[in-house]
């Protein structure tokens, strides 16, 4: 079960809760109920939440006409549940409120299913007022909600060649590219200098005009950018920008124009660098991750002793309190098994690989308990992220949860996808 407070609505929509917002829907996703049993409700900011009960209570009334006794039983249990939980909260939260509520199947078979409610109190203001009960949960449109809607468009060009990225939140990519067949600056044996010039310039006003066209395919058609930086080595990116090839659209929202050593998609990575180590567009998530793994690296490859990695080292170095920012990709496949004794109540965590947790838990119950003998125990895992901010929320530690689709998340899949700055050098190590 996920919970929320009033509290938690008031909070910048961090990492974490994209990382934890981003799991539970994957899962909700694979949930397909029995029958029309999984109710989803989308509250919008002003809609009065006693409406909402109101409406969920004829809803109650309706389901009353199922013919099916467990499908019935399980909407009515559903409904009741989400609107006990709606009465929790005084006013409708700022962004407005979504639920997600019902019989989730059990691998035990058909009756063994357990009501489970999932609340959200989403990133952005909830657009629609829904309520669906259906045979799976309506995540798409929390989904869309969790897009970055803050597209840039990247265009590195020079005589040569051109290249076309797009920068959307935490990740960029080259969308696009393609050569000039612009003739070198040196003509050819029996043509004049100025027959020469000419026939260059027509080549180059054919190939600004390729690249304009390309640009509104992959800025305006397919990702309706918010602006645009334009760079490369060169006057080629001015002379493009001066007689106005782009469209409208786009050359009125040109953010920025930057001197880089390439063109095409090299160029595109080299004004991702600049842009990050000037400061520009610090509002993207990608620049802030940049900055983070960065810094993380360069301590690693120090001799300070002030980066480490390992999830082992990393869980004990937070224990310690001598963390100051731990860094976990968000492809991370670690959990806890935290094993309680029945009998005795000692409790026992581990941290392994989700792929060994079957064999982890029948190791687990196949050993005494060190402190009564008995081996009757209650095992329950958690994700890594969600015990590390349990951990870093004690001792004051900055947890950041990045993506391992960019090149920065690959330097920190390689070391383990876990990893942090320390403070301090611990004592021992000195």
């Amino acid at each position: 079960m996920v919970t929320v407070s009033k509290a938690n609505s008031s909070q910048n929509w961090d990492s974490v809760k994209r990382y934890k917002l981003t799991k539970m829907l994957n899962r909700l996703g694979n949930i397909s109920g029995h029958g029309t049993e999984l109710v989803t409700v989308y509250v919008p900011p002003k809609r009065p939440l006693y409406d909402v009960i109101s409406q969920l209570k004829n809803e109650a009334g309706t389901a009353s006409n199922i013919k099916s006794d467990l499908t019935r039983t399980h909407v009515q249990d559903a409904l009741s549940r989400t609107i006990e939980y709606l009465k929790l909260f005084k006013d409708t939260p700022e962004n407005g409120l979504v639920i997600f509520c019902g019989a989730i199947p059990n691998p035990r078979g058909l009756g063994n299913e357990k009501i489970e409610i999932y609340p959200v109190l989403p990133p952005k203001p909830v657009q629609i007022n829904l309520y669906r009960c259906d045979d799976h949960f309506w995540i798409d449109h929390l989904k869309d909600m969790m897009k970055d809607d803050k597209s840039v468009g990247i265009l590195s060009i020079d005589t040569q060649e051109a290249g076309l990225g797009i920068l959307t939140g935490d990740r960029w990519e080259v969308v696009d590219s393609l050569t000039s067949g612009v003739s070198g600056k040196h003509r050819q044996g029996g043509q004049s200098a100025r027959r020469f010039e000419r026939l260059r310039d027509n080549e180059l006003n054919e190939y600004y005009r390729r690249v304009a066209e390309h640009a509104q395919k992959a800025f305006i058609d397919q990702y309706n950018v918010r602006g645009l930086i334009v760079a490369g080595p060169g006057p080629t990116k001015e002379n493009f920008l001066r007689e106005e090839y782009l469209d409208y659209r786009l050359q009125k929202n040109v953010i920025i124009t930057m001197d880089t050593s390439y063109s095409g998609g090299e160029g595109v990575r080299e004004i991702i660098d600049k842009v990050n180590e000037q400061g520009v567009m610090t509002e993207y998530r990608l620049m802030e991750e940049k900055k983070i793994i960065k810094k993380f690296m360069g301590e690693v490859f120090s001799n300070k002793g002030l980066g480490i990695y390992g999830v082992k080292e990393v869980t004990s170095a937070v224990q310690s309190g001598i963390t100051d920012i731990v860094i976990v990709a968000d492809n991370v496949t670690h959990l806890v098994l935290e094993s309680k004794c029945k009998k005795c109540e000692h409790l026992d965590q581990t941290v392994i690989d989700r792929s060994s947790a079957v064999t982890t838990r029948q190791q687990i119950m196949a050993k005494p308990c060190p402190m009564c003998g008995s081996t009757d125990y209650d095992i329950s895992e958690k994700d890594i992220v969600e015990h590390l901010e349990e951990l870093t929320a004690v001792t004051g530690t900055r947890l950041e949860v990045i993506s391992a689709q960019t090149e920065e998340g690959n330097q920190l899949t390689s070391l383990g996808g876990i990893g942090a700055i320390l403070r301090f050098k611990p004592v021992s190590n000195i």
